[in-house]
C-alpha cells in the first residue's frame, strides 16, 4: 500500500530548497522568484488530484522545469539590447569566478531540452528516469540530451 500524501506545507518545506536551487540556476536570481511562486501555486492547485505514492520531488521539479521554460520563452520574446555586450576573451586563462560565469553563459546557450537535462541532473541531482519524466521524453532521449549538452559545454568552457 502506498504512503498517503503529506500535508502541502510539509511537502513545500521538503522541496523548496531543491526547487529554488534549480530555478536560480535555470533562470537566474531575479526570474527565479517569480518562477518559484508560479511553481508552488501550480503545485498547490494540482496537489489534491495527485495520487498517493507519487514521486513528489520529480513531480514538483517537472512543474519547475515547465515554469523555467516559460520564462526562457518570455525572455526570448523580450526586447533586444541595442549596445553590444563586451566580448569575453577566451584565449586567456579565466579566474575561478569568471570560469563559473563562462560555464553558466554556456549552459544558457544550450537548446531547451539539453539545458534542462543538464540542470535537472547536476542542480537537482535527478536520475535519468526522472529527467525523462520532467522534460517529457523517453529515458534514452534524456540520456542523449544530457550527453549532447555536456559535450557542447566541454567545448565551450576551457578546462
Amino acid at each position: 500500500m502506498s504512503e498517503p500524501l503529506p500535508p502541502f506545507q510539509r511537502f513545500l518545506d521538503a522541496h523548496r530548497e531543491i526547487v529554488w536551487r534549480f530555478l536560480r540556476a535555470s533562470v537566474g536570481p531575479v526570474e527565479a522568484e517569480d518562477c518559484f511562486q508560479d511553481t508552488f501555486v501550480a503545485a498547490l492547485r494540482a496537489y489534491p488530484r495527485l495520487r498517493a505514492g507519487s514521486n513528489l520531488r520529480s513531480w514538483v521539479l517537472t512543474i519547475a522545469h515547465n515554469k523555467a521554460l516559460d520564462s526562457h520563452r518570455a525572455r526570448a520574446r523580450g526586447a533586444i539590447p541595442v549596445a553590444e555586450p563586451a566580448a569575453v576573451d577566451r584565449r586567456t586563462e579565466p579566474s575561478p569566478g569568471a570560469r563559473d560565469e563562462i560555464l553558466w553563459e554556456a549552459v544558457e546557450e544550450l537548446p531547451d531540452r539539453q539545458r534542462s537535462a543538464v540542470m535537472l541532473r547536476y542542480v537537482a541531482d535527478l536520475p535519468h528516469r526522472d529527467i525523462a519524466a520532467a522534460i517529457g521524453c523517453s529515458e534514452e532521449a534524456a540520456r542523449r540530451s544530457l550527453h549532447e549538452g555536456l559535450t557542447k559545454l566541454r567545448k565551450a568552457v576551457p578546462a
